[in-house]
């Protein structure tokens, strides 16, 4: 009788085991084996590829009329628009205008650290260029739009920032090459960081779970995506999440031009894959101007001067060669 107990116990054991290995298997491995997170993960501009007046750099060169000598504007800018403004020192500074801490650039240079004080081009980025512009520390800013937080930093120092917007860009979503999902609508994408859509067997895809992922807050995309956001809120990621499918948003250059990372594919929204031909005819959902941005108080003569080259048939062909959409 013992020894038959002990039997029926052993069996309700393994039998439990047995149950708890499938429910595991069912909620975890089969859901999330072979998934496709790690290639959308964010990468960084490699800014050495785009170095004013250097052998081998990826700036367009053209032959621009303006000629700046000197009383240089001190450029600045977000990651995705440091070919733009380091394209403007190529063609209309001279050499030398850039300069290095140590007498030349280094590879760790991933915020600008490298670049000496009196250098015409700095590289902060969005969140901090933001501040260096409201502060004088750069006199032009090549951004997307500010958010509510910088434009707040701005009306507190009481100071006021001129928008000169030069350029069009796509806000693109992004996932891993293997996944097969190639078009969302906007609606789906405004769902999946709702919360609503949490597998990606909800939008046609397979079924692994979705990994939502957003970006630093104050950053030039994070921003662009808030206001695409609207009134949706950003919905809690279930701690699955990190392990599942990821999607992932920039401006189309940054991710197609500048990084160019072959294990990530933009998707279409609306049926409207993100070309520069569909930006620039409106077709495709997203396009975010950016600007060039200065204090209305500088005192400096050539801004409205390189503002106005900016917009000229030269810089616009410039920005254009730089990869981005023209405005005009």
């Amino acid at each position: 009788m013992k020894r038959a107990k002990r039997i029926g116990v052993l069996v309700l054991v393994v039998g439990l085991f047995a149950a708890f290995n499938l429910s595991l298997y069912q909620l975890l491995t089969r859901r999330l084996s072979n998934n496709f997170s790690g290639a959308s993960q964010a990468h960084m501009i490699r800014v050495g590829d785009f170095l004013p007046h250097e052998e081998g750099s990826r700036l367009p060169k053209i032959q621009a009329s303006l000629q700046l000598t000197e009383d240089l504007p001190v450029l600045d800018g977000a990651a995705a628009l440091v070919p733009v403004y380091g394209a403007v020192v190529e063609n209309v500074y001279p050499k030398g205008s850039v300069t290095y801490v140590g007498g030349s650039f280094s590879d760790d240079n991933f915020y600008g650290e490298n670049f000496a004080p009196d250098s015409a081009m700095q590289y902060k980025n969005t969140v901090r260029g933001y501040k260096a512009i409201v502060d004088g520390d750069t006199d032009i800013l090549f951004c997307a739009g500010p958010s509510e937080e910088q434009e707040q930093y701005a009306r507190e120092q009481g100071v006021e920032l001129v928008y000169v917007p030069i350029g069009l860009e796509g806000f693109v979503f992004f996932v891993n090459q293997k996944n097969p999902v190639e078009d969302l609508t906007v609606e789906q994408i405004r769902d999946i960081y709702g919360g609503r859509y949490t597998n990606w067997s909800e939008v046609g895809g397979p079924d692994r779970i979705i990994n939502p992922v957003t970006r630093l807050e104050g950053s030039g995309s994070q921003t662009t995506f808030e206001a695409f956001m609207g009134d949706r809120q950003v919905g809690e990621k279930s701690w699955l999440a990190i392990a599942g499918g990821s999607i992932g948003f920039s401006f189309r250059y940054y991710m197609d031009g500048i990084v160019g990372n072959e294990g990530v594919k933009m998707l279409s929204l609306n049926g409207v894959y993100p070309s520069a031909e569909n930006i620039q005819n409106g077709t495709y959902p997203i396009v975010a101007q950016f600007y060039a941005i200065y204090r209305a108080d500088n005192p400096n003569e050539n801004i409205p001067i390189l503002m106005d080259w900016l917009l000229s048939p030269e810089g616009q062909t410039m920005i254009e060669q730089c990869g981005y959409v023209p405005i005009r």
